[in-house]
């Protein structure tokens, strides 16, 4: 089985994400759409790229107390996408209160979206999470604890870095979700990334799906580049 990556469709129109899409002739991809192009487009965007044939990763991070985020997954479920995510740090009855939204908003005999956590966002470095959140634990502490419990609310996976995903299946199981962005193919920009791995590097980890979002749309042929980090991820050559 060949794994796709999933792109990030960080662009702030339907016209810029409908550009970008044309370019792939018909090939069916895994694309995460997030905040930037869902909260100024709304779930039209979604729509379009689901009709398009592509699986779409909801990328919004609801982190509310547990009522809020129960409704806005009941809603989000109608839409057909296939993962979507909260935030740990809202704590287990909150993510709990996802899932059960998910499941009841999902229609009958349809498979419900994947769920996910955020660890720490890989922006984040140790420094930053002590200072800023007042956490003493070390970064990797933090994470696995955020992993732990997502695992016990019953989620499906998490966020993290590619760095991590190998000691969180440790901690929890080798069936559980770890999605991994801040991924960057050799000698590219890690931007304002902190933990950063290589598809090579993340698959040797034990990531489950990776995230590519700039390497690939601001590449100056996005095709090539998607298969040549899609040929990485699945160790084509190695």
């Amino acid at each position: 089985m060949t794994n796709k990556p999933i792109i990030a469709l960080d662009f702030p129109t339907v016209l810029e994400a409908k550009d970008f899409l044309s370019h792939f002739d018909n090939e069916p991809l895994f694309v995460k759409v997030g905040m930037e192009l869902f909260y100024q487009n709304g779930p039209e965007i979604v729509t379009m790229i689901k009709n398009s044939g592509h699986d779409v990763f909801l990328d919004l991070k609801l982190h509310d107390i547990p009522n809020t985020v129960y409704r806005s997954m009941k809603g989000l479920a109608s839409l057909g996408i296939d993962m979507v995510n909260v935030h740990a740090a809202g704590g287990q009855i909150m993510m709990e209160a996802a899932l059960e939204g998910l499941i009841a908003g999902t229609n009958e005999g349809k498979k419900r979206p994947k769920l996910i956590a955020v660890t720490q966002l890989t922006s984040t470095t140790e420094v930053s999470m002590q200072q800023e959140q007042l956490i003493s634990a070390s970064l990797m502490e933090s994470v696995v604890h955020y992993a732990k419990l997502t695992h016990m609310a019953g989620l499906d996976g998490v966020v993290c870095s590619a760095l991590e995903a190998l000691t969180i299946k440790q901690q929890t199981s080798n069936n559980f979700l770890c999605v991994t962005p801040g991924i960057r193919p050799e000698g590219t920009d890690s931007g304002d990334q902190k933990r950063v791995a290589t598809p090579a590097v993340a698959k040797k980890e034990g990531a489950s799906y990776i995230v590519v979002g700039r390497p690939i749309t601001q590449a100056e042929d996005p095709v090539h580049m998607y298969h040549a980090i899609k040929e990485q991820w699945n160790g084509v050559g190695k």
